[in-house]
Order: C-alpha cells, then structure tokens, then sequence
C-alpha cells in the first residue's frame, strides 16, 4: 500500500468552466485519469490539497466528486482557494454519504493515520497581501494546522498546504515556525501554476524538504509520497 498526492485538479465536469484555455492544460481531465488508474491501486491513499472543483455549492460538484470516486484508491481531501463549495465537516461527510461516495474523507482540524504516518495539513494562507481581514485568516488557517498536528500525536507527519508556505519574495513566517515547532521534515503545496512553477521553492530548506504538487507541474500524474 502506497500514499500519492496531487494538488489543483479543477474538475468542471458539472459547470462550464473548462481548464483547458489554459497552456498546457488541453485534454487534462483524461491525461489525469489514464495516470491515476495506471499507479495507482485500490488500496493505496492519495491526498489532494485543495483546488478540487470549480463548483459553487456542494449540491453542484456531485459529478466531480463522482469522478473522484470511481477513481481506485482512498482519497483525502483538503481545501483550496477556489474551493467555494467547501463547508462544515458534517456537511460534507453527510453528503458524501448521501451520494454513496465511499473513498472521500476531508482534512479539517484532524489528521488520518495511513501506512504509519499522519496526514495533516491545511489551506494555509498568503501572507503578504496586506489587506485587514488576512491576519485573522491566517491565525485561523495556524490553529487548523496545529489542531491538525497535534492530533498526530508522535506519530511522523506528513504536512500538506494548499498554499505555499515559502516565495522567493518572501515566507509566511508563522507557518513555517509551526512546522519547525512540530519537527516536520517534508512538506507538500500546490496552488502554483504556469510560469509560477518555475519560480516554485523546493528541495530542503532550514531542515524541511518541499515539494510542488500542482497538477500541471506534475503532468497531471500523482506523485508516490510513501
């Protein structure tokens, strides 16, 4: 049993919003599955940090989260920032329940224990826009985090962000005090796309290896974690 990842899958399948005009997104959605179904077994874990569906409301990402579904494997799913159909936990269990969704689990304040390791993470946050009301997201998206990591236990953890948590332009400091608080060795973002992933942070910096795993700079194939 193996653990993947793969971040900014942008599912339109239930709404007109097709990644496609984008550069190097033609055909994604088929490249992605071809992939998936070659790697990856029905027993492995794969853990998508944010940016799953283009859908506004839960009730309209029923196709792409029937997508998801089907695919083999158990999949953990984060937020993203475009994840607008995101709400609370109880909701979104009841829902895949509903729709007979039985793969799907969602990474909110908690963790889960697969192959001995913990998957914990959050959306994290930008850290230099500047605007009033980023504070007071940034500190919520750090309490989900430590909730997330402490919930681990002394289990070894696996972090995964949607955001990246260090810019050539900058870091977001408090992030990555929390995970040095925490002694994380290896962390996995998303969230950058196009010409942003040549400018992408990786390799080990300060003791913490980073990895980009947006779709597109992966080529829209999971990466193996473990």
């Amino acid at each position: 049993m193996s653990i993947y990842a793969i971040a900014d899958l942008h599912l339109s399948l239930g709404s007109d919003k097709p990644m496609d005009v984008f550069s190097g997104w033609k055909d994604y959605v088929p490249r992605l599955e071809a992939n998936w179904n070659r790697l990856i077994q029905p027993e492995d874990t794969i853990v998508l940090p944010g940016d799953i569906s283009w859908a506004m409301k839960l009730e309209n990402a029923i196709e792409d989260f029937s997508f998801i579904d089907r695919l083999p494997g158990r999949k953990i799913i984060l937020k993203g920032n475009h994840d607008y159909w995101w709400t609370t936990l109880s909701k979104m269990n009841a829902f895949c329940a509903a729709q007979g969704f039985s793969t799907i689990r969602f990474l909110n304040n908690n963790c889960y224990i697969e192959e001995g390791y913990a998957i914990c993470g959050t959306r994290s946050w930008l850290f230099d826009v500047g605007q009033p009301h980023d504070a007071k997201v940034m500190n919520r998206e750090l309490g989900r985090l430590r909730a997330s990591l402490e919930s681990a236990g002394d289990l070894p953890k696996l972090v995964f962000l949607h955001y990246p948590p260090l810019y050539p332009s900058g870091n977001a400091d408090e992030v990555l005090e929390l995970l040095h608080e925490f002694g994380i060795t290896e962390c996995w973002y998303g969230h950058l796309h196009g010409g942003s992933i040549r400018g992408a942070i990786q390799g080990e910096v300060d003791g913490i290896r980073y990895k980009l795993i947006s779709a597109d700079a992966l080529g829209f194939c999971p990466i193996k974690i473990r």
